[in-house]
């Protein structure tokens, strides 16, 4: 593959993957919104992501999601995301498993869904309910069909009075589940972190995250794949676009996720141009290698 891409200042145009495909030996590519949707996968992102592999590429999944990346798999599958689709996941659950042994004695309340409780396994802490608990794992809200953030204003009023920190396993604020959009953890501990609360997110924006999907792609290439050789491909402002800003990855920005109403007409350069431009606005440094409607080749 050729060297990476000049610097694409405010393009004005949608670029598809295959013209970003060349310059790079990997990509870092996010998963809901980017690849499916909660509900099914998206055929053009796959066929991307099988084009790319196909053409010496490495692609490894950079997720968000709040549990063990050997998790992630049959999930995938169930989607309809085949194994072709991809070389290796990395979780910010695998991240979270990793800071909490760093504190093995330190009593651990959970906080979140049944079906997160996988984070929990292998790990040496003691597990105890919230009022005899030092440290805070958040993985979601317990119910994100009808859950707003201000319901959890009493049971975060109380961890802040026992000095409680939080470490956040999933800093989505919210995706996109079939065509409604869906609170997360993210939205969680912001509203902990403005009420005073210590807060560490464990996964995009933040660098642990990404220092895993780098470390994964030079194992695959048997090699140390350099950074400026690996695309960060995302559709989240507050943590894919910022995460590829604030850890110098060049970034494919993919609009029709969870921005699409908010981000409006990209059929004409102008609105292309007006996206581009408020990114870079908005994310001093970025590098904006290109920016589609969705993951698609053509």
């Amino acid at each position: 593959m050729s060297h990476a891409l000049p610097l694409l200042v405010r393009p004005n145009v949608l670029t598809p993957a295959s013209e970003l495909a060349e310059h790079y030996d990997g990509w870092l590519c996010d998963v809901w919104g980017v690849v499916h949707n909660g509900v099914a996968a998206f055929e053009d992102a796959v066929e991307a992501l099988c084009r790319y592999r196909a053409g010496g590429g490495y692609v490894v999944l950079i997720t968000n999601a709040p549990r063990p990346c050997r998790a992630v798999y049959p999930q995938l599958k169930r989607l309809g995301v085949p194994r072709e689709a991809f070389d290796s996941i990395v979780t910010s659950g695998d991240v979270t498993q990793a800071l909490v042994k760093k504190r093995p004695k330190a009593p651990l309340f959970h906080l979140g869904p049944p079906r997160d409780h996988m984070i929990l396994e292998g790990l040496p802490n003691p597990i105890v309910d919230r009022p005899e608990a030092e440290l805070c794992l958040l993985t979601g809200p317990m119910n994100d069909a009808s859950e707003t953030v201000e319901d959890y204003d009493g049971r975060l009023s109380a961890m802040l009075d026992q000095g409680v920190e939080m470490l956040c396993a999933n800093p989505d604020l919210v995706v996109r589940s079939g065509d409604r959009l869906v609170m997360c953890a993210g939205s969680i501990a912001r509203r902990y972190s403005e009420m005073g609360g210590r807060v560490t997110l464990a996964g995009k924006p933040q660098a642990p995250i990404y220092d895993a999907a780098m470390a994964k792609v030079s194992e695959l290439a048997g090699r140390n794949v350099a950074k400026n050789r690996l695309l960060a491909v995302g559709d989240g402002l507050p943590t894919d676009i910022e995460g590829a800003a604030r850890n110098g990855f060049d970034v494919y920005f993919i609009t029709g996720g969870i921005h699409a109403a908010e981000l409006g007409d990209l059929g004409n350069p102008e609105g292309v141009a007006r996206v581009a431009a408020e990114v870079e606005n908005q994310y001093s440094g970025i590098r904006l290698a290109g920016i589609c409607d969705r993951l698609r080749w053509t």
